[in-house]
């Protein structure tokens, strides 16, 4: 997509392609990662895409973020959108809108490189804090 349109797309729509980016990516990385039947595996993928956990990786992770990413960021998080917070607190749901509009924006840049690095720190990054909240132990 050429730089003035990707530009000139709504924040909403960064953020819809951003939700399939992650939510693909994470369900890959779950297949790898454990043999489960897939509603489990589809129980823990919700652990990793809900808005308040989108939020909270975006809290640990701002700072590795670029200049141009922070305000894409913040240009998605202070976006009026139509949808209603579900299961998290208004202010969860925009941090996570804004954690979405970053990698819908990285994913129609074509900047996979960089696309990559960050889905993989945004889902190591959740897996360190749900692994973090488990009480004693055992496998996911």
């Amino acid at each position: 997509m050429d730089e003035t349109r990707l530009t000139n797309l709504s924040p909403v729509t960064l953020a819809y392609i951003g939700d399939a980016v992650f939510t693909l990516y994470v369900r890959a990385r779950l297949a790898e990662e454990y043999d489960f039947k897939t509603d489990r595996l589809g129980k823990l993928c919700s652990s990793y895409v809900c808005a308040s956990m989108q939020s909270a990786v975006l809290g640990m992770c701002g700072e590795e973020l670029t200049q141009e990413e922070q305000d894409i960021a913040r240009r998605c998080r202070n976006t009026h959108t139509p949808a209603k917070a579900k299961n998290a607190s208004m202010s969860d749901y925009k941090r996570a809108t804004a954690l979405e509009g970053v990698i819908g924006y990285l994913y129609l840049k074509q900047e996979r490189t960089r696309l990559e690095e960050l889905l993989k720190l945004f889902y190591d990054t959740a897996t360190a804090k749900l692994a973090q909240g488990k009480k004693g132990g055992g496998n996911v």
